[in-house]
């Protein structure tokens, strides 16, 4: 079984800085892509920010993040990280963790997808 456990919210004043950890345990073979996605209340689950390793590095930020948020990923310690700064009101959500990965089960490679439990951060004065 494979676990993402975040880190990093609260509650912070606009145009503050937080910076969110994910670390991923348990049987992996590999992973492909790690990202950030946000829930607000009353609104549908969206895209903050993913980062792909391989070959090359790719990442994709939401628009409304873009020149603000900064996603890295430490592949050693299977982590990402996203640093929050000039944070505002409507970044407020609960953020969660994505991972899609690959497992050896009964030696065969499998592809799977998971989430973290969510990190709730808040932008209020």
């Amino acid at each position: 079984q494979v676990q993402l456990v975040e880190s990093g919210g609260g509650l912070v004043q606009p145009g503050g800085s937080l910076r969110l950890s994910c670390a991923a345990s348990g049987s992996i073979f590999s992973i492909n892509a790690m990202g950030w996605y946000r829930q607000a209340p009353g609104k549908q689950r969206e895209l903050v920010a993913t980062i792909t390793s391989g070959g090359s590095t790719t990442y994709t930020y939401a628009d409304s993040v873009k020149g603000r948020f900064t996603i890295s990923r430490d592949n050693a310690k299977n982590t990402v990280y996203l640093q929050m700064n000039s944070l505002k009101p409507e970044d407020t959500a609960v953020y969660y963790c994505n991972a899609d990965l690959i497992q050896i089960v009964a030696g065969t490679r499998k592809f799977r997808n998971y989430w973290g439990q969510g990190t709730q951060v808040t932008v209020s004065s």
